[in-house]
């Protein structure tokens, strides 16, 4: 059976932590991340780290190697991206550690905001441009249209009432985008970011930062800025042109690709499908994307205080703060003996640092406690 995030129990995370020469103290918080699993945690000597969790089976360890390669290749260029700290494997995740950076959303009325956006986007594409990915995938209608609508209607996730009009329209569309890359011509493919949203620019006073390379791949540079428009055509003209006043200071612009913007437009809205489909397995989507009747089934992920694994979720009022008397009474005879209820040594000495944290919440705590008592009963 092919390993599911129902394996990245707390426990795994605070341990792929300590395995990277990160002392967690025992708190973590999920971040927003569908695709894979992204937890902030945080650190004895008081500070914080992200950690990344790659979905098993989408990205090979060459493509893996490839993103952060590129990451760090854009940092040493002094290009605001955030690169890994630590590449690795945990319990057989894939994962990275990297520093935490806040910052809020660019806001993307303000012209200037545009602008200065535009020169740090000219500037990755520059680096990118030098040379190509080996493994990671390429943008192009084959990869982003045909293939996952075959993909759709392969296993059947179109409805019935709905199948002959679904087939249709995405064969007018796919064939307006064939017409929109005749008419491009021949394209420049680069190393892009690749999912260049505003979700993935954090702005501070000093500027932007750029955050998930996990869709880097090879492509169109427009690719990383039609996402940044909005709007009717006035408007995404007047915001092009933003971008463009900062981005042809450092890396020129080929104009003959702007029939695509549409047609990435489309690409991606026909990938995006099928990505929530193959994903539904995923407690995650049904709970966040409710609008499908799938999300019927009232499955949801799990609290901080409570993974996926059987027997913890066996009881959720585990996390109940009724219960942390009990569990601390549980408990205390095995930290007392260091580990005589069979619990190795050296997990006591680590549920005693996370235990007696003074910066855990009671909950947190609870859990730990918990954890603890069912490895050694």
């Amino acid at each position: 059976m092919p390993l599911s995030y129902a394996a990245l129990t707390p426990d795994v995370v605070l341990d792929a932590c300590d395995s990277a020469g990160f002392r967690a103290d025992g708190r973590l918080l999920p971040l927003n991340s569908y695709e894979n699993r992204v937890y902030q945690v945080w650190l004895e000597d008081g500070g914080s780290v992200v950690l990344k969790f790659y979905r098993p089976g989408r990205w090979s360890a060459r493509q893996i190697a490839e993103e952060h390669a590129f990451a760090k290749e854009l940092a040493e260029h002094e290009i605001p991206v955030v690169a890994p700290s630590f590449t690795g494997e945990h319990a057989g995740f894939s994962f990275a550690v990297y520093p935490r950076r806040g910052g809020r959303s660019p806001e993307l009325e303000d012209r200037k905001t545009l602008e200065w956006i535009g020169r740090f986007i000219g500037r990755i594409h520059a680096v990118g441009a030098a040379r190509a990915f080996q493994s990671r995938e390429s943008l192009n209608a084959k990869s982003f249209g045909h293939e996952p609508r075959s993909w759709l209607l392969a296993h059947r996730f179109i409805p019935a009432d709905l199948l002959n009009a679904w087939k249709a329209v995405t064969e007018q569309a796919l064939a307006a985008v064939a017409r929109c890359y005749e008419r491009a011509g021949e394209l420049r493919s680069i190393r892009l970011h690749g999912d260049c949203h505003a979700g993935n620019i954090l702005w501070t006073e000093s500027g932007p930062h750029f955050v998930d390379l996990d869709d880097a791949r090879m492509g169109p540079a427009l690719q990383d800025l039609w996402m940044l428009l909005s709007g009717d055509r006035r408007a995404m003209t007047r915001q092009l042109s933003d971008l463009l006043a900062g981005y042809e200071d450092f890396m020129p612009f080929e104009r003959s690709e702007l029939p695509l913007l549409e047609a990435l437009r489309t690409l991606r809205l026909i990938h995006y499908s099928a990505w929530l489909a193959r994903r539904w397995n995923d407690p995650a989507f049904p709970a966040a994307f409710p609008g499908s009747a799938r999300s019927a089934t009232g499955r949801t992920g799990s609290s901080i205080c409570a993974s996926r694994s059987p027997r913890w979720t066996r009881n959720r009022s585990a996390c109940d703060q009724s219960l942390l008397h009990e569990h601390a009474q549980r408990i205390r005879p095995v930290l007392a003996e260091g580990g005589a209820l069979g619990v190795a040594a050296a997990a006591v000495q680590r549920a005693r640092r996370r235990l007696m944290n003074p910066g855990l919440e009671a909950h947190q705590r609870q859990a730990f406690a918990r954890r603890l008592v069912l490895d050694a009963t």
